[in-house]
């Protein structure tokens, strides 16, 4: 990547716009200081003295996107409960736009409550129910998407998977029908529920674990590189997929161009990692703008796998900084040139 064009390649997200589908939650961080064990049971007590709450799943996608420059519009359901208050709320405090947000009545607002006591996380409660969206509910959801494509100039679409219920087969091929119709560029993050489901996208970003139990590998196998090259090319091949990027935590991200018939291994870089908490929303985020744009496979992994190790920097889920990603590209690419 050429250090003297960063800031122009950055410069080309502002003329972007991202319609995210996804599962969307609150993380709320209930933090506080321990000095004692219950007297009731081995495990220590919080004195709680904070209470934070955060956008999350796909609504920290948007947040990303909105970071780096582009325009997201963030659609998804959310429950009837006092819960969805709290999320509208954080939405209109990070000028996210709740246009596409569906309220459903009979549905629970996901929260993923966790508690730190000393600085160490201690234990993490999910307040949600996944099951699958009903038949009136799906027409509801999909009408909305359909709108939002017909009546907003999308660029490119990011499904954000949670396994929360959002999704499934009949869903996932009528969002692709619209987006096919208009050529928009389309990017996933799937989970195991409709990891099958997806097929004919820009984009496939599982980890490497989610690869693994796609593709039907034994949880004792460890995968080498020319293993990951093979079941990256061949689900590519099968699902009629232009790129699949697989990140492997601390061994960086595997890239495989179907189009180029390419393998690229981007090893990670160094960090001091307070909390992987989401880092794969960030990557998503970058590699759907940098591929979008036209980047080549190796930007895009260098400037994904930077991006997810910064935010691996803080505790709790964080955007990119989009100053401090371009000034780490700056940095790698001039240590890079001497």
């Amino acid at each position: 990547m050429d250090i003297d064009n960063v800031q122009e390649i950055f410069s080309h997200f502002n003329k972007t716009t991202v319609l995210v589908i996804g599962d969307v939650m609150i993380d709320c961080y209930i933090t506080g200081s321990v000095s004692r064990i219950s007297p009731e049971a081995p495990v220590p007590i919080v004195n709680a003295q904070s209470r934070n709450y955060r956008l999350g799943g796909a609504a920290n996608v948007a947040l990303n996107l909105k970071s780096l420059g582009a325009t997201p519009i963030l659609c998804s359901v959310i429950g009837g409960d006092n819960k969805a208050k709290v999320f509208y709320d954080l939405m209109e405090d990070c000028e996210l736009d709740s246009v596409g947000l569906v309220p459903m009545f009979g549905r629970k607002t996901t929260v993923k409550y966790r508690i730190i006591g000393n600085n160490a996380h201690i234990v993490r409660v999910d307040d949600e129910r996944d099951e699958q969206l009903k038949e009136r509910e799906k027409r509801q959801f999909v009408t909305t998407v359909e709108q939002l494509i017909e009546h907003h100039p999308i660029d490119a679409i990011v499904f954000e998977d949670y396994d929360k219920g959002l999704f499934s087969k009949d869903i996932i091929d009528e969002i692709l029908g619209f987006a096919h119709k208009k050529n928009i560029f389309v990017a996933v993050d799937p989970k195991k529920r409709n990891f099958n489901h997806y097929a004919n996208v820009n984009l496939f970003k599982p980890n490497l674990k989610e690869l693994a139990m796609g593709m039907h590998i034994e949880d004792n196998v460890e995968l080498q590189l020319e293993d990951i090259h093979s079941l990256a090319k061949r689900f590519a091949t099968e699902k009629n997929i232009d790129k699949v990027m697989i990140t492997m935590s601390a061994k960086g991200i595997a890239f495989y161009d179907r189009q180029t018939d390419k393998f690229y291994h981007q090893p990670a870089f160094k960090r001091r990692v307070a909390d992987v908490s989401g880092a794969g929303d960030t990557v998503i985020s970058v590699s759907t703008l940098f591929l979008y744009t036209g980047r080549s496979m190796e930007e895009t992994c260098l400037a994904s796998n930077l991006a997810g190790g910064l935010v691996c920097e803080y505790v709790g889920v964080v955007p990119i900084n989009s100053s401090q990603l371009q000034n780490e590209i700056v940095k790698n690419q001039s240590a890079e040139i001497q």
